[in-house]
């Protein structure tokens, strides 16, 4: 797993970073990665937010090591949970990726006394395009990055590390199979019919124009459903824009909770 440039931390069992300052008036942001991300997906923006003055919480997801039963999208929502509780950090600011994004709004639906406002960039949740049980040809690792590059507008970011990172999990039985049980989950747990319960959840909807998993037709369903919602393209851009255009993401994200901060009461302008 390629490593993060900020320290990673241990408390109770989880494992996270926490950057920035634990004293600021706005509620903290909790970064969700995807099913293949990791936590060097937010180093810009956890440096950016940090560097705003707000204190970024990124623990990791155990998508391969909860146990068996409980692996699903609805384990992983109640693993941020437990970590919001032992940090006492409540309220939140979620701010998920990908199947991070289907457990950020999971997490918001069940405990949505502990969040402030949401931010979504290519969120699982109402529908995706799957890059296929063919992933498991275990053999090649060309198909590999063929499908991994589904994930990015520019191939440029389908590195070779990311291919041989993507090749052991394959292959390492264990892991490949809570992969197969959590992509099944993403299906049993979507959550359209439920957005309207978030209808007065302030939301930022960041999303990638060339989204070839979570196509831009997502991003508009949950526009339509998320009344206080609002949503931003980024051209030339893939599945992840925090990794592939990094300064309009963080950019885009600064200032919603600057906009939020100036009129919500739950999110309180810094001095």
């Amino acid at each position: 797993m390629p490593q993060s440039q900020h320290a990673l931390q241990q408390r109770e069992g989880f494992a996270y970073i926490d950057e920035g300052s634990p004293g600021a008036d706005a509620p903290p942001l909790l970064l969700l990665h995807g099913m293949l991300g990791d936590l060097s997906n937010w180093d810009a923006a956890i440096g950016a937010l940090a560097g705003a003055g707000y204190r970024v919480l990124a623990p990791v997801l155990p998508v391969y090591d909860l146990p068996m039963a409980e692996t699903s999208v609805a384990g992983l929502a109640e693993h941020a949970h437990a970590f919001v509780e032992a940090m006492e950090v409540a309220p939140v600011v979620p701010v998920g990726n990908s199947l991070g994004g289907q457990v950020a709004l999971l997490y918001t639906l069940r405990h949505r006394a502990s969040v402030a406002a949401m931010i979504l960039s290519g969120s699982s949740g109402i529908y995706e395009e799957r890059m296929g049980t063919g992933l498991m040809r275990r053999d090649s690792r060309d198909f590999i990055r063929e499908r991994a590059a589904v994930t990015f507008y520019d191939d440029v970011h389908v590195t070779d590390e990311l291919v041989e990172e993507m090749y052991q999990l394959v292959n390492d039985r264990e892991r490949a199979v809570r992969l197969i049980k959590m992509a099944r989950s993403t299906k049993e747990h979507t959550i359209t019919e439920r957005l309207s319960r978030l209808a007065d959840l302030p939301t930022l909807l960041v999303w990638g124009r060339n989204d070839a998993i979570t196509p831009p037709d997502v991003a508009e369903e949950f526009r339509e459903r998320l009344p206080r919602s609002q949503l931003h393209f980024i051209e030339e851009c893939g599945h992840a824009p925090m990794i592939e255009q990094p300064e309009a993401f963080n950019r885009l994200m600064l200032a919603f909770l600057n906009e939020t901060a100036q009129r919500s009461s739950e999110m309180a302008p810094r001095g």
